[in-house]
């Protein structure tokens, strides 16, 4: 059984995550939809994200922070570290990357990067390890 998912802009999260990488989009059971998708069952941190409902992000025509005239913020830097310590991905950089390159490129590197080498499966930034095959992403 192959676990595929199909990156594209609805997937990207205003902080630079792509939601199609997280565990709770990847799960079957109270599955989430992703950051941009509005739905009843949403988890309470996502539907209170301080990123999410920032002021400064309404004002942004591609609701990513990136295009905030004050990015990287303290709200960033903070999701940031973490994901760059735990999760081997930047945020920032991710955003970087989609203003320097555009969204189809970042999407096609996230397709790369996240697609296990040895099953085919798309893999979870959460896990280090393919959620279909086992196979260590350590090296990647």
């Amino acid at each position: 059984m192959t676990l595929s998912v199909t990156f594209d802009k609805s997937m990207i999260a205003p902080c630079g995550i792509n939601c199609g990488t997280c565990m709770a989009f990847l799960r079957v059971k109270n599955k989430c939809l992703g950051c941009n998708v509005d739905f009843d069952s949403k988890r309470k941190t996502c539907t209170h994200c301080k990123i999410k409902n920032c002021e400064w992000l309404a004002k942004t025509s591609s609701g990513l922070c990136s295009e905030c005239e004050i990015f990287p913020c303290g709200k960033i830097e903070h999701i940031d570290k973490r994901y760059s310590t735990k999760y081997r991905a930047s945020l920032i950089r991710n955003l970087v990357t989609i203003k320097e390159t555009g969204m189809a490129a970042f999407l096609e590197q996230e397709g790369k990067k996240w697609t296990c080498p040895k099953c085919g499966s798309s893999t979870s930034i959460h896990r280090y390890n393919c959620l279909v095959c086992s196979y260590s992403l350590n090296t990647n």
